[in-house]
């Protein structure tokens, strides 16, 4: 194979994946241009048959969707913060510190990793039961940030340790105590690393579905995942209506991604180079 073959087969490689992963979403596009029955219509066009342009001003419209947005961003929102408050002391002090018991802090925290939200549901209901927390921000934000914390902690570990031993002495030499090391030496030196745990808190949350769907009782209280149910229920269909919600849906995270991309791609390929 040529040096000149090589970089074009590449693109083309490249731009079929994309494709595939793009696909997707161009036909939630269409979906919700097209009309309800059309949707169900076999066997289906990949163009609308009729086109309709006001079903996004009919979602956007609906009195439940600025309910459901808030609910999302409140509990997205509130999992991500208490996961980097928890996670960035936690992380530093098992990367730079040595303590009794600190591998066995760090294989706890990754064993939580091995359970899904699903086959915990039941005990997660109970236990919120328990605390009158049933329908309740306060309860997924805490079930969110629990199921996400041991990957910031870990991630954030891993660029804690990263930093030479020199530049904590040199601070200290320097009198700079413990919270303002942490505060204006190593948060900057680990940007990277915090902008990946918070954009993977903020999605996890975003798109949690099965315990929002028990917990949440009230149709006001429900995130974006589980609100878009009502569209299509057993006496109603509207497949339009429910595409064009999910596609309103992916905006948020896009912008998000496109706001940090940068610092992204660097805390995802950190430690690839020496």
């Amino acid at each position: 194979m040529t040096r000149t073959r090589r970089p074009r087969l590449v693109a083309f490689g490249a731009a079929v994946v994309a494709v595939v992963f793009l696909a997707p979403y161009l036909v939630m596009v269409l979906d919700s241009l097209r009309t309800s029955t059309d949707v169900k219509t076999t066997p289906p066009s990949f163009l609308p048959r009729v086109w309709q342009w006001d079903t996004y001003a009919t979602v956007l419209g609906d009195g439940r969707f600025p309910h459901w947005l808030f609910t999302s961003l409140v509990i997205s929102l509130g999992a991500t913060a208490v996961v980097i408050l928890v996670a960035i002391p936690a992380a530093f002090m098992t990367a730079r510190h040595h303590f009794p018991g600190r591998r066995l802090f760090l294989l706890v925290v990754l064993i939580t990793q091995m359970f899904a939200p699903t086959s915990l549901v039941v005990g997660l209901y109970r236990q919120f039961f328990e605390l009158n927390m049933i329908n309740t921000y306060g309860a997924l934000i805490i079930t969110n940030a629990a199921f996400n914390l041991a990957f910031a902690i870990w991630i954030l570990h891993g660029f804690f340790s990263s930093i030479p031993l020199e530049v904590e002495e040199a601070a200290a030499l320097d009198g700079v105590g413990r919270f303002g090391m942490l505060r204006r030496i190593m948060l900057p030196l680990t940007l990277p690393g915090l902008v990946t745990a918070t954009i993977f808190t903020f999605i996890a949350a975003w798109n949690e579905y099965v315990v929002a769907l028990t917990l949440m009782i009230d149709d006001d209280k429900k995130p974006l995942t589980v609100g878009f149910r009502s569209y299509v229920t057993g006496y109603e269909q509207n497949w339009d209506q429910l595409f064009a919600a999910s596609v309103i849906a992916v905006v948020p995270v896009v912008i998000l991604f496109a706001l940090i991309e940068k610092h992204l791609v660097g805390g995802l390929t950190a430690g690839s180079v020496k």
